[in-house]
């Protein structure tokens, strides 16, 4: 090929490449497509600190304060996200703008050298035209030399056109950015007033706030239950899952103890996410069977009914020992006094933010149950509290803040029906209504570090979030 054929070449190699940036590369940056940006996390699973939650609220004596968020830890708001999102977009079209900058200079460029082969080409038709009408004068074979020349060149006529097309839509491009990022400056100014870092202090002193706020309530009472958020789906119809109320808030290792008797397996995982992905970390081997779904996992120790008996184990999980054991005096067990369905629930440990009880039934108190008070290390019983509630017409039992709450089934329909303080050796009854949702409920803990109810439905591992009331200390309190 001729020199000025492999010059108009190169200027078609460069169109080439503007068009093949324009189609796959431009869209994407001002939004043209259907790609979206996002934020980098996404929800990981379905822990209770994720997220604000509303798990308790407060007041003082006189109405004037009130305190129902529990901020999650080194978490950012909302706002600082989409400021964070903003700034990014803003750089991108920052930078595609140097692009088409430096892509419109080199297009002015060629389009002058276009222009010039343009206006040579039409010269060299209007000669050949000429030649042509007088060819009897020239030799053959120059005639059919320039012929061959020419229609080389007549295809490149209407691509030539095609390119001057393409320069004008890369001026529009380069205003059309100019617009945008005027735009995005505006927006930025409007709802950026306050940058990342600053954004990120604000929220740790609100966060610091409401811990201290926190510090001055006094134990709650429930007032509501919301959810359930469903973990996971594993195991058989009856178990138990569990988390340590007193571990560290890094330490969120999570225990799975499935079916209610004939086993002696407890497994281990290092966080919920790993609890729901199946990661398992460590697996134990009780030196007993358990009884029940009412075990709890309390200062590093598993707490549990040995099975067909009423004595209590106290297994670390650090020593892979036996620490402790004492029968439960007058205790039944083996399904003398289970909750409403069976399998041998007749004893519930469990933990709030007093410390460790047992929930169970005598026949000296006529079947009703009965609410002893542990020592966590001896397992002796420190006070006990006989109520009038019969063990066999309850669905589940939990306790907070010394307070042990009672459903009236394990079924549909299911409610805190009645409740026991054992500071005032009062009971009332309640209604405080809670979605089964998958209708048959074997297992329901309070976690007090979560403030969360840890549940087994049917088969599934599910959470609810509790609304307490609390009232805000005084110094007469202290």
């Amino acid at each position: 090929m001729s020199p000025p054929l492999l010059k108009l070449g190169a200027v078609l190699s460069t169109m080439a490449m503007i068009s093949n940036w324009m189609s796959q590369t431009l869209p994407s940056l001002v939004g043209l497509n259907t790609t979206r940006i996002t934020t980098s996390d996404t929800l990981t699973q379905i822990s209770p600190k994720e997220g604000w939650q509303v798990y308790s609220s407060a007041q003082d004596p006189d109405g004037r304060c009130i305190c129902t968020v529990v901020a999650p830890e080194q978490n950012l708001c909302s706002r600082d996200a989409k400021s964070r999102q903003l700034r990014q977009l803003l750089e991108k079209v920052q930078n595609m703008s140097q692009s088409i900058e430096v892509l419109n200079l080199r297009t002015q460029r060629d389009f002058q050298y276009v222009l010039k082969m343009e206006t040579q080409m039409k010269g060299l038709k209007a000669k050949f035209r000429q030649i042509e009408d007088d060819r009897k004068t020239l030799m053959t074979k120059h005639f059919q030399e320039l012929k061959e020349k020419m229609d080389e060149l007549l295809p490149l006529i209407p691509v030539l056109e095609q390119y001057k097309t393409d320069a004008k839509l890369i001026t529009q491009f380069k205003e059309e950015i100019r617009n945008l990022s005027i735009v995005l400056t505006g927006i930025q100014e409007e709802i950026g007033a306050y940058d990342y870092e600053e954004l990120h202090q604000r929220v740790l002193s609100l966060e610091t706030r409401l811990r201290d706020c926190m510090k001055k309530l006094t134990c709650g009472k429930l007032m509501k239950i919301t959810g359930p958020i469903t973990v996971k789906i594993s195991g058989t119809r009856f178990g138990a899952w569990m988390t340590d109320p007193l571990a560290s808030e890094k330490n969120n290792r999570v225990w799975y103890m499935d079916s209610y008797t004939n086993n002696k397996i407890v497994r281990e995982y290092k966080s919920i996410a790993d609890f729901v992905s199946g990661a398992e970390s460590r697996t134990y081997n009780l030196p007993f069977k358990w009884a029940g779904t009412n075990h709890v996992v309390y200062n590093g120790s598993l707490y549990f009914n040995k099975y067909q008996s009423n004595i209590i184990i106290k297994y670390s999980f650090d020593t892979g020992r036996v620490l402790a054991q004492r029968s439960l005096e007058y205790a039944g067990f083996h399904n003398v006094y289970p909750y409403t369905w069976g399998g041998f629930s007749d004893i519930d440990l469990m933990a709030d933010e007093i410390g460790l009880w047992a929930v169970y039934a005598t026949n000296q108190n006529a079947g009703n149950i009965v609410i002893s008070q542990l020592n966590q290390d001896t397992l002796e019983v420190l006070k006990s509290w006989s109520t009038g509630y019969p063990k066999r017409s309850a669905g589940e039992s939990f306790m907070i803040c010394g307070t042990l709450y009672v459903t009236n089934s394990h079924l549909t329909g299911a409610k805190v029906y009645y409740s026991y303080s054992t500071k005032t050796s009062t009971y009332e009854y309640t209604d405080i209504p809670f979605h089964n949702q998958y209708f048959h409920i074997s297992m329901l803990d309070y976690n007090a570090r979560d403030r969360a109810l840890y549940a087994w439905n049917n088969g599934h591992q599910v959470l609810f979030n509790v609304t307490l009331f609390h009232v805000i200390k005084t110094e007469d309190d202290t």
